[in-house]
């Protein structure tokens, strides 16, 4: 890559307006460009102008349906950027929450969300820790699953679908914990069963997530993780 291709995609994040747009995108859907300008509070025409930046940047993805444009992350590898950005410039001293609805969502964010397609916060470290700690998986050399961690994603049902040149496994710092959680192919999976499964539901708005019954008994079971620990 040459400089000014470096600093042409840096200069796509250093606007206030799209770096709005790329957190709200993290949550793995697609938006419209109606719904990002009034998530970020500007203008539908400001809004079509940095979207058109974005995508012509390959940040984002383009789908259209009828007169509705939808607008997505262009690939897992950007999501990663993101998080890991969010991580690398979040402040040492947070500024505190303007109303008790913030604190709410901030505190609901910081117990469990989702990273683009992939379990994050206090859940994704306490999953990810558990999974070290059994030896399913090895982050003294890098991320990665050990045999055993292969064999438990079989014995749980969660198929691990190759997909393109995307790792199996990938540590991505987590912005309000500070550690890695799990990425990649397996981290996908395992969110993507957790959803479905049941283990984890949506709340908010946002990308917030939280454990159910179902899914505590099935992650004690599974990874020995007490209820307490995803409260």
């Amino acid at each position: 890559m040459a400089p000014k291709d470096l600093a042409s995609l840096a200069a796509l994040f250093a606007d206030e307006t799209r770096a709005a747009f790329l957190l709200a995108l993290l949550d793995g859907r697609a938006w419209t460009a109606g719904e990002l300008a009034r998530h970020a509070r500007v203008a539908p025409s400001t809004a079509s102008e940095h979207l058109g930046k974005l995508v012509a940047g390959g940040v984002l993805a383009e789908e259209r349906q009828g007169r509705h444009r939808y607008v997505r992350l262009a690939d897992p590898g950007v999501a990663h950027l993101v998080e890991d950005l969010a991580a690398r410039s979040e402040p040492a001293v947070p500024e505190p929450p303007r109303t008790l609805r913030a604190a709410g969502a901030g505190q609901a964010m910081a117990r469990g969300r989702t990273c683009y397609d992939h379990l994050a916060g206090r859940l994704g470290i306490t999953v990810t820790e558990a999974m070290t700690v059994r030896g399913l998986l090895r982050q003294d050399t890098g991320f990665a699953l050990t045999d055993g961690g292969l064999a438990w994603f079989e014995e749980q049902g969660i198929p691990l679908v190759a997909e393109g040149r995307r790792p199996l496994a990938r540590g991505c710092l987590d912005w309000t914990e500070r550690k890695p959680h799990l990425a990649g192919l397996a981290g996908a999976a395992l969110c993507r069963h957790a959803m479905d499964a049941g283990w984890c539901v949506r709340i908010g708005s946002e990308r917030a997530v939280k454990v159910t019954a179902e899914g505590e008994r099935a992650l004690h079971a599974a990874l020995g993780i007490e209820p307490a620990a995803l409260r």
